[in-house]
Parts: C-alpha cells; sequence; structure tokens
C-alpha cells in the first residue's frame, strides 16, 4: 500500500467548501508534518545560503504569511508543537499543529491566491512532508 501525502486541496474539496455556504468565521485545523531537512530544488530562487530544518523553514513561511493572512482579516489563533495522539492512531504524529481564523470562505480563498503571497509558499512546499486541513465551521 503506497503512503499518500497531502500539499494542496483538491479542486473538489474546495468546491465543497465553497458549497456549504457557510456563514461568518471559519478556523483551519492545521496539522503539519515537517522534513528533517527543507528541501528548496523546486524552489532554488528562495533558498537559503545553507541547508535549514523543515521547522526553520515552516516558520520562516509563517512569518512571511503572516501579513498576507492579517491584511486580509485572518488571524493566527494558535501554533504548537505536536506529538502522537493521546486518543488516535498511535503510529501517527504531527509536529505542528496550528489554528487559523479568517473572517470567510471568501477571505480565505482570496488569500490563498493572492499573487504575492504565492511567491512565497515554496517555503511551505520545501519545510512539509505532510499536512491536513480541516475548516471548522463555528457551532456555537
Amino acid at each position: 500500500m503506497e503512503n499518500k501525502t497531502y500539499l494542496y486541496p483538491t479542486y473538489e474539496a474546495g468546491r465543497d467548501l465553497m458549497l456549504k455556504n457557510i456563514q461568518g468565521s471559519i478556523v483551519n485545523l492545521n496539522l503539519i508534518r515537517l522534513k528533517k531537512i527543507a528541501d528548496y530544488s523546486e524552489f532554488p530562487e528562495i533558498a537559503p545560503a545553507s541547508e535549514i530544518s523543515g521547522y526553520k523553514a515552516f516558520m520562516r513561511y509563517i512569518n512571511l504569511a503572516k501579513p498576507f493572512l492579517e491584511q486580509g482579516g485572518g488571524q493566527i489563533l494558535f501554533v504548537g508543537k505536536g506529538d502522537r495522539f493521546l486518543i488516535g492512531p498511535q503510529d501517527e504524529h504531527w509536529d505542528i499543529c496550528m489554528l487559523i481564523r479568517q473572517r470567510s470562505v471568501s477571505d480565505f480563498f482570496a488569500f490563498e491566491q493572492n499573487p504575492y503571497y504565492m511567491k512565497i509558499t515554496g517555503h511551505r512546499v520545501a519545510a512539509i512532508l505532510d499536512s491536513r486541513l480541516l475548516p471548522l465551521e463555528i457551532a456555537l
């Protein structure tokens, strides 16, 4: 059985999120598994002068992405170091867990498609081995 990794949303997943017609804010739960060493082979134009860890590359991405997120009304609510689940598969772990609030689904998509933001996403790709993104609709 092949281990599948996830770095980007599918067209169908994005369409389904839009069709939910969520009114108001969403909070995105991000689970991130990092590479030991960041791989900038696809992005030599933004590669650091020397090798860096996946963690350092991801923190670079967060620091560069934050102004674009805030410009669109988004907010980083939480960034924490992950580990293995207390309840869940014991062979699964996540290095970083984040909660990101967006004013709306439309604002989330506008942030993701900002051409200036797109120029720094190579740091994210260089850093991440696998990820999950779960948009959460506020229930209470």
